[in-house]
Parts: C-alpha cells; sequence; structure tokens
C-alpha cells in the first residue's frame, strides 16, 4: 500500500490546454472503495471538468478504477463526485464559471497528512491555438538551456 505523499495524479494536459487563473483545494465526497483505489493509484482526471448542479460543485468524468477486492458493493468508474468547498469559494467559482470562456479544471489528485482525498481545481480560461504554440516553444528552449547546461 502506498503512503499519502506517493499519491499525487497530474493532469498534465489542463497546464497545456488553459490560462490558470485562481487555484483552490477542495477535498472530495467519496464511497469507501473509491478511496481504497486512489490509494492504490487508480485515478485519473486527464478527461475530468467541473460543473455546478443544485447549489453543489461536481467533478465529472473522473475514473476511479474499481476495487479489486471489492464485492457487490463496488463503485461505478465515472460517476459525477461532488466538491467540497467553502459557501464563499463555491460563490465566487460559480460567478466567474458563468462568465464566457471561464471553465474550472482540476489540476492534481492528492491524499493528505490526513488522509484525505483532496483535488487542486482552477479557474481557467482556454488559450488559442497561438498561445498553445508559444507554450511549446518555451518548453523546447528551457529544454535546450538545460542541456547546454550539464555540458
Amino acid at each position: 500500500m502506498a503512503l499519502s505523499s506517493d499519491i499525487n495524479i497530474k493532469n498534465k494536459k489542463a497546464y497545456f490546454e488553459y490560462h490558470i487563473l485562481d487555484t483552490y483545494v477542495a477535498g472530495i465526497r467519496l464511497l469507501g472503495t473509491e478511496i481504497k483505489s486512489i490509494r492504490e493509484g487508480k485515478a485519473n482526471i486527464n478527461d475530468a471538468f467541473c460543473s455546478f448542479f443544485d447549489d453543489g460543485l461536481y467533478i465529472r468524468n473522473m475514473h476511479i478504477a474499481e476495487y479489486s477486492h471489492g464485492s457487490f458493493y463496488n463503485h461505478e468508474a465515472k460517476r459525477d463526485r461532488q466538491l467540497l468547498l467553502n459557501r464563499k469559494e463555491l460563490k465566487k467559482l460559480k460567478i466567474k464559471s458563468e462568465e464566457r470562456g471561464f471553465t474550472i479544471v482540476p489540476l492534481r489528485m492528492f491524499i493528505s497528512s490526513r488522509g484525505f482525498a483532496k483535488v487542486e481545481i482552477a479557474l481557467a480560461q482556454g488559450k488559442k491555438d497561438f498561445d498553445k504554440r508559444e507554450t511549446i516553444k518555451e518548453r523546447d528552449t528551457k529544454r535546450e538551456l538545460a542541456r547546454l547546461v550539464k555540458r
């Protein structure tokens, strides 16, 4: 079984696709078999996104594999899961996400020091194609500089 600091599931695609404006750390309402699967590292947030339903923020399309030792109590792999934030933060996110061009994306999932599953979410704005090309250029120049410094 992995230690709590070992679990750090990242959404690398989010940094390439979006300008990150503001970040929050939210708890997740999970079932017993879901937290066990997350502790085994069997979760994926690459295609996940967040949206509001009934005054609550939910993460959708996040894949948590079924627990290997679970019986008929096992969970659905891609169900909607509620995110736990303060009312003030929820209100702020709801107002911003309703504006055109803004969305809420998960950046990473981790286990806190107290053993709870947490998700770092971000208020983000989509990048245009030319912004993505600039990101690729910056990454390539950093890689070249790192190679030159090693020599």
